[in-house]
């Protein structure tokens, strides 16, 4: 055989070997997602509160099917999928009401869950409202609750799930940043309120991010994938306030959802 037929038949070999791999891999990624049992816990970010299109049977909770656990099991299929996020949701209504669908089988649970115990609600409707003395003295408030008394809650709703699912990964997802700084705004909050809201968002992440380490979950920071995308940046994925409908206000969009959580929960998974 000459040589030019030899690199020839080799190169085709190796093609043929290759792609028959990478079919192999992406059957078995399917059949690996197929096989999953998911459940997804948490609180209006994760039942997906500001993206519409909202499941009428669950009521006041508010689950969407554009939220990113709907549109994971729309893109992955799994073997089971229970959805119980419920807006306006705290640590202790996770633990009283949305564990149910737990058991020994489970292997990926979401969560986003401690903005609503922090008093986030509470923190912008004071910074919308008032003067920014009392908006920064809030937040102050805020953080001494995720310092002194969040740690603990986290740690409660965490040990429950791993004792109810101790196979299961863990995927607890963080809050966005919620303004662009120096960014199209002309009214609204001062800059300094913009930065105290967003260091809080931070503080609460990071104790999170603390917490579900030491439990041995994995954190899904969506700050990068929010960047550029905040309140005052042009292209927003959150819901500035909207005095018409409140309780979409700072929460994200359907495109927040999709291009902003998502890919987090894709790439932990």
């Amino acid at each position: 055989m000459k040589m030019s037929r030899l690199v020839a038949f080799s190169s085709s070999l190796l093609l043929g070997t290759v792609l028959a791999l990478t079919g192999a891999g992406v059957a078995q990624a399917k059949e690996s997602a197929a096989a999953v049992d998911y459940v997804a816990l948490g609180d209006s970010y994760s039942s997906g509160v500001g993206a519409g299109s909202y499941d009428s049977a669950s009521g006041d909770c508010k689950r969407s099917t554009r939220a990113y656990p709907a549109l994971w099991k729309a893109a992955n299929n799994p073997a089971s999928f229970a959805f119980t996020a419920c807006s306006g949701a705290r640590t202790g209504d996770v633990t009283a009401g949305q564990l149910g669908p737990l058991n020994s089988a489970t292997d990926l649970v979401s969560i986003s869950i401690g903005g609503n115990d922090a008093g986030f609600a509470d923190v912008m409707t004071t910074c919308v409202l008032q003067s920014e003395a009392t908006c920064l003295n809030r937040i102050a408030t805020a953080r001494a609750y995720v310092d002194s008394t969040l740690p603990g809650k986290l740690d409660s709703v965490y040990s429950a799930i791993s004792a109810k699912a101790p196979s299961a990964r863990v995927v607890v997802l963080g809050y966005p940043p919620f303004y662009q700084l120096g960014g199209s705004c002309i009214a609204g909050l001062s800059e300094k309120e913009r930065t105290a809201i967003n260091g809080a968002a931070d503080y609460l992440n990071a104790a999170t991010a603390k917490r579900a380490a030491d439990h041995g979950f994995t954190f899904g920071d969506v700050t990068s994938t929010f960047t550029g995308h905040e309140i005052c940046s042009g292209s927003a994925w959150l819901h500035s306030v909207n005095w018409l409908n409140i309780g979409e206000s700072y929460h994200p969009t359907a495109a927040g959802q999709s291009g902003g959580y998502l890919p987090v929960l894709n790439s932990r998974a």
